[in-house]
């Protein structure tokens, strides 16, 4: 079901996942965008003040948005998203976490100058299978109103 500017005020929830965090999955993000010791070789992250092979924080934050997007909440009215705030890594994501998303809005404005958009401001708390927070962001995101004589 499409949710639509007007679905979504201050206080809407939805939750997501949750998804496996693989060993290949870690070290291929590693690769392609950041190839640092500990997301890439299991004996340098052993040395690691981590301890072990660790996901990219930008990995666990590409997680929890896919995530969002995966729940189908606000797909069909989204018109992308001006920006992040509030990028947070909170603690060290291994393979075999499975990981699962908590979204919140936190804020709603309707577009003055465009009556067929709002901007929505979601919190996006991703937590590991402990429960614990792992990474989060505050996302900036552009949705349509509801269409004029629509459902």
């Amino acid at each position: 079901m499409t949710h639509y500017w007007e679905d979504m005020p201050v206080g809407f929830r939805f939750t997501a996942g949750p998804v496996e965090v693989t060993r290949e999955a870690v070290t291929g993000f590693a690769e392609d965008w950041d190839p640092q010791p500990f997301h890439l070789d299991e004996d340098a992250a052993r040395a690691s003040h981590f301890g072990g092979l660790v996901a990219s924080g930008w990995h666990t934050l590409l997680l929890g948005f896919r995530m969002s997007l995966e729940a189908g909440v606000w797909n069909d009215a989204s018109m992308g998203a001006s920006g992040m705030d509030e990028v947070r890594f909170l603690r060290p994501v291994f393979p075999g976490d499975r990981l699962r998303l908590e979204a919140e809005v936190i804020a709603a404005e309707r577009s003055r100058s465009r009556p067929d958009r709002g901007r929505l401001r979601l919190r996006h708390t991703i937590l590991n299978q402990d429960g614990v927070a792992v990474a989060g962001f505050v996302g900036n995101h552009l949705v349509r109103t509801r269409p004029v004589g629509g459902a």
